[in-house]
């Protein structure tokens, strides 16, 4: 397949960028609106003059450059067609020059000559490279000359032909000399562009070997600081450019000041001291997820925490998708009363209503959302963001995961479980939130059920492995409900720590029907002792 080449920059007809548009020989690209188009589907374009053209060397007064810099790069200003130009003569490893770029008053380019032949502006200067060490590659030809002139003209310094869109084509190009190089120095633009082209130049050079330039606040380019006479400290960028590592990847040698700063993470208690005991509280960034069987109170507990909470001066969202807002409203009211308000408001007085509110909704930290049923996951995660971004949650209940895709239609559900709890962990490290997550259990085998008070376990998380993986902490609650003397006690048992490792029975809970709270509560046997039914 023959490679499209360069041959200069115009106007965007799409955006009405003046420049950003680049010509090639069988299509056009827009580096400011991105547009794409063929040749076909523009208006014919002129053939271009491949005649080379004569020009004299002077010095570049206002970009800095010298009469001896431009002598060395044979930089010259010519006329092309009644206009003024630069000329950037492009020579082969013979000194020959093949090709030249025209640089217009207006900030155009043209080629003459082939382009295909075309390599790293200024190549040819350093055929012998001898004990240079060094190399730097910046994004334009002036750019090479004002480095070049920083270094004496003593040290290897190179341009990419056309600009940053031209990084990986050219880079690749002469990959077996820039190899020679113990380090590669990439001084390519500090726009987005330059960037982005910067670290995908890197990647194309052996691990370790490429390095990249952070230009000072204010300053674009290499002759942006010559011209400001800021040559030592273009001198020092240059020195001082940090390896490249692709993202995600760091040096233990550069973690001191992470490791010895203060954790930020500050911890907030549990309402209850043995869970907290365990746990050393919840914390943002984290997923808690609580689980347990049908009718052993994961929703009750929940609203414990959630009224802690909120108590403690943080700002909650609440997504409760099995029951309507009112009532979860309702619910989190009564337990500032420790009466039922969500079962009647039956001796309940307008001053209990009204203190009930006030400590709670009425707090302004409180936000819920007003839906029942299952929702489909993109509208849920977009809710997450907007409480923790738009209302400034930083705690959100989800109450709970299964009911997220019950709705749907086929599919594999343990998949779209997978999909989403990915998607939950993402954006609870975007955001720094706590997530409190609402998750049922698979019946365990064998006659005994939850609902007999059978031990929780992490296999037992129903729909998909990815939730127990992706949780920081995973809380067990267990209930017998065929055990008349202690039907409503509630046994707390942590699955996952992955703050501490501590795991095992927690603390045991009592729920009162009358004050519709549970209260942590002493059983008269400890986990060693508990018989397994």
């Amino acid at each position: 397949m023959e490679q499209s080449n360069y041959i200069r920059k115009e106007g965007c007809p799409h955006c009405g960028s003046s420049d950003a548009n680049a010509i090639y020989t069988d299509h056009a690209y827009c580096f400011s609106c991105e547009t794409y188009s063929m040749l076909e589907d523009r208006e014919p374009q002129q053939p271009v003059n491949t005649n080379l053209i004569d020009g004299e060397v002077n010095a570049l007064t206002k970009r800095g450059i010298s009469l001896e810099t431009a002598k060395f790069w044979d930089y010259r200003i010519g006329n092309y067609k009644g206009q003024p130009v630069q000329i950037a003569n492009y020579k082969n490893n013979k000194g020959q020059t093949i090709g030249q770029k025209l640089r217009f008053a207006n900030k155009d380019f043209l080629y003459l000559g082939d382009s295909k032949d075309i390599g790293l502006y200024g190549q040819h200067l350093w055929r012998n490279t001898g004990k240079m060490k060094m190399v730097t590659i910046t994004e334009g030809e002036v750019d090479a000359l004002s480095i070049s002139q920083c270094f004496n003209n003593r040290w290897p310094v190179v341009s990419l032909p056309q600009g940053c869109a031209s990084a990986k084509k050219a880079i690749s190009k002469s990959i077996e000399w820039l190899e020679q190089f113990d380090s590669v120095v990439l001084a390519f633009d500090s726009d987005p562009q330059g960037v982005k082209a910067a670290h995908e130049a890197a990647l194309l050079l052996s691990p370790g070997k490429a390095k990249i330039v952070s230009f000072p606040p204010g300053y674009k380019d290499a002759n942006d600081m010559l011209k400001a006479n800021q040559q030592k400290a273009l001198l020092d960028a240059i020195w001082g450019a940090k390896s490249f590592r692709p993202d995600g990847i760091l040096a233990g040698v550069d973690l001191w000041d992470m490791v010895t700063s203060k954790d930020d993470k500050e911890s907030v208690s549990y309402p209850y001291q043995g869970i907290t005991d365990k746990t050393m509280g919840l914390r943002v960034g984290e997923i808690v997820t609580i689980s347990a069987g049908s009718g052993t109170g994961k929703s009750q507990f929940t609203k414990e925490i959630a009224h802690h909470l909120i108590r403690q001066g943080e700002t909650l969202g609440y997504i409760a998708l099995e029951e309507n807002v009112k009532r979860t409203a309702q619910s989190l009211m009564s337990l500032s009363i420790n009466k039922p308000i969500h079962l009647g408001s039956e001796g309940v007085t307008d001053d209990e209503l009204k203190h009930a509110f006030a400590d709670t909704l009425g707090t302004g930290r409180v936000f819920l959302y007003d839906h029942w049923g299952s929702t489909d996951s993109d509208n849920l995660l977009n809710k997450v963001r907007y409480l923790a971004r738009g209302c400034g949650c930083n705690w959100i209940v989800l109450d709970h995961l299964s009911i997220v895709v019950s709705g749907m239609e086929g599919g594999d559900e343990r998949r779209t479980i997978d999909t989403l709890m990915t998607q939950l962990r993402t954006l609870v490290e975007e955001l720094q939130i706590g997530l409190i997550l609402v998750s049922h259990l698979k019946r365990p085998s064998g006659d005994r059920g939850h609902e007999d008070g059978a031990q929780t376990s992490m296999s037992q998380l129903r729909g998909s492995a990815a939730i127990g993986q992706l949780s920081d902490m995973v809380i067990g609650l267990e209930r017998n409900q065929q055990d008349q003397e202690n039907l409503h006690t509630t046994t707390v048992r942590l699955l996952k720590n992955r703050w501490c490792g501590i795991t095992g029975i927690c603390c045991h809970l009592a729920y009162s029907i009358e004050t519709n709270r549970m209260t942590e509560t002493v059983m008269d046997y400890d986990e060693e002792t508990t018989p397994d039914f």
